[in-house]
């Protein structure tokens, strides 16, 4: 029962997102074109709001559901990291014509071709956890 509050909210974000297009593969091909900025403008606010909500969370030293204090630690800069890791993620989401969040969304609203996607990325996340220990981080 305590995890309905989580599906919930899974479920309302993926109804926004498609009904706000943002898991359209013509919106994202429209974006990586720059013919259209309804996708910067999605992604934009989403990058606000996490960022007020992270300093929310550190100023006023938020408790999660258990009672203890939410500890968001400082991550060290690396550059390799974040360019590799971003030209990978950049190199999915263009082959696949969606990042993975929207890939469930897709796959519920009937685009069965999205499981294919989903197993590959299943599939790299799990060869992600063999490797993590071999790749510079």
């Amino acid at each position: 029962m305590r995890m309905s509050r989580y599906i919930l909210i899974g479920i309302l974000l993926g109804i926004t997102l498609y009904k706000s297009e943002a898991v359209s593969w013509f919106r994202i091909y429209e974006m990586f074109r720059f013919q259209s900025f309804h996708m910067y403008g999605i992604i934009g606010s989403a990058v606000i709001a996490g960022i007020l909500i992270v300093q929310i969370v550190k100023r006023r030293h938020i408790h999660n559901v258990e009672g203890q204090e939410i500890v968001i630690k400082d991550k060290a800069m690396s550059v390799p990291r974040y360019l590799i890791g971003g030209f990978i993620f950049g190199l999915g989401w263009a082959l696949a014509g969606a990042c993975p969040a929207p890939m469930f969304i897709l796959l519920g609203s009937g685009i069965t071709v999205f499981i294919v996607y989903l197993v590959a990325a299943m599939t790299g996340t799990y060869l992600y956890g063999v490797l993590r220990k071999r790749l510079p981080h």
